[in-house]
């Protein structure tokens, strides 16, 4: 049994907004349906599913229906004794099936007999199709691979060392060489396996690698087959971009050359092929910044970006088979920081922060930039052990028009200070996240000057 973070979050979710329904988005098989259904059994007396991909005449149940009380009738007829108001989810899986099914959730909502969660799969890619977000009604979620953390607890590392590893990283002391040096095999292994649940656990049953990339490369054909089926009219831009991310991650700049897709390509021709693939969930696009200043996304270079894949698990297989050996046996003609950057745009994102990177002739090349408690972070992302040099992080600390306060190197080396530089073992990465607003902002308030 694999522990996610989210489950906790649905939980969280519920005691506070028991007059919404709640959905689950990600990229396929990151484990939504499970995650929800171990909630709704440990929560409900009655559990409902409607999946409707399984069952696509379900669909029809949303047809024509002018209130709650006709979907209502449709689904006792078919459940029966199961609904029981009051203490029964209702649980509508792969509602990208049934877009209608969004556009009507804040009538059973409203309702109040049941409670709903819903989950769905490229989402993102048929949210414009839809008539109305019942906005009040249904919060989303977005749901991810394994992270590192999750994965280390999953093959046997205890809570208790990441509370440790936590208090280190704020006090910056560093990590017992033996642990260190545990937890550095630990992401080797991550890198190979990846955060996708079926990977995860048949690596966990077995220990062959071998089984691991072939579940990998039945997640990899999954993807395919949605691309042909979603997106018809664009399937072979999208094919051909997905199966280009490795060589492009591997190229210097690592940023996409659309003359590989085609010679006379232009942005405005794949661009919609690129947002499919991210709103997908299947890549993360890694926009350049223009300047390293709050808030980034106004200096977002719309046509300049970088894209990796949505699990580095994923990335290694795609890479070929014998890579597994090599990244555990070190090998040095192995591209290790292509692999290491695409672990750090997952890990980023999976923890709340939209990342950029940053480039520019005067200060170079920054890997990441992040918006942390109102402040841009520079984030550089070493394979090596040349961790020390990293020019373009010196420039852009030296520039008065930035003001960066400090800049963080993840790296394989142990938790260090200099100057404004802090440097971080890699698999500290899984520390760094967004912290959201926990009080409530009250502005008070007095127009009355104006009423007369």
């Amino acid at each position: 049994m694999l522990k996610r973070k989210i489950y906790k979050q649905i939980e969280d979710f519920y005691k506070c907004h028991s007059n919404k329904a709640l959905m689950i988005t990600g990229a396929r098989q990151v484990g939504k349906s499970y995650i929800i259904e171990k909630y709704a059994k440990e929560h409900y007396s009655s559990f409902i599913r409607i999946d409707f991909i399984e069952n696509p005449e379900y669909i029809a149940l949303f047809d024509n229906v002018t209130s709650a009380t006709d979907v209502l009738l449709k689904l006792s007829a078919i459940f029966g004794d199961k609904m029981i108001p009051m203490k029964t989810i209702i649980f509508f899986d792969e509602v990208q099936e049934c877009k209608e099914l969004i556009t009507q959730i804040k009538y059973l909502v409203s309702e109040g007999s049941y409670t709903y969660i819903l989950s769905g799969s490229l989402l993102g890619t048929v949210m414009n199709d839809i008539r109305s977000i019942p906005v009040g009604y249904l919060q989303i979620l977005t749901m991810y691979p394994l992270d590192f953390e999750e994965f280390a607890i999953a093959n046997g590392v205890g809570e208790n060392i990441f509370d440790m590893l936590e208090s280190a990283f704020n006090s910056l002391t560093p990590i017992d060489d033996f642990i260190h040096k545990k937890l550095l095999s630990l992401f080797e292994l991550y890198l190979i396996v990846g955060g996708m649940p079926a990977v995860v656990s048949s690596f966990i049953s077995t220990k062959n690698l071998k089984f691991v990339l072939d579940t990998q490369k039945m997640i990899i054909e999954l993807y395919k087959r949605d691309i042909s089926k979603y997106d018809k009219e664009n399937k072979l831009y999208l094919n051909n971009i997905f199966d280009l991310i490795p060589s492009e991650l591997n190229a210097k700049n690592k940023r996409f050359i659309l003359k590989k897709l085609n010679e006379n390509a232009k942005l405005s021709i794949y661009l919609n092929s690129f947002l499919w693939l991210k709103n997908a969930g299947v890549a993360i696009s890694v926009f350049n910044a223009n300047e390293a200043k709050v808030p980034l996304v106004l200096s977002k270079s719309s046509n300049l970006f970088k894209l990796f894949l949505n699990d580095v698990g994923l990335l290694a297989a795609l890479y070929g088979e014998g890579i597994q050996l090599k990244l555990l046996s070190g090998e040095l003609n192995i591209n290790h920081g292509a692999i290491y950057e695409n672990f750090a745009a997952t890990e980023l994102t999976a923890h709340g922060f939209i990342p950029y990177y940053f480039n520019s002739k005067k200060i170079g090349e920054v890997d990441f930039l992040v918006e942390s408690e109102g402040k841009v972070v520079p984030i550089e992302i070493k394979s090596g052990k040349d961790y020390y040099r990293h020019s373009a992080i010196d420039n852009m600390l030296e520039c008065k028009n930035y003001d960066i306060e400090k800049a963080l190197i993840f790296c394989n080396g142990n938790i260090e200070k200099k100057d404004k530089v802090v440097y971080y073992p890699i698999y500290m990465l899984s520390l760094i996240r967004k912290k959201d607003i926990s009080e409530d902002i009250i502005v008070e308030t007095d127009f009355s000057a104006l009423k007369e």
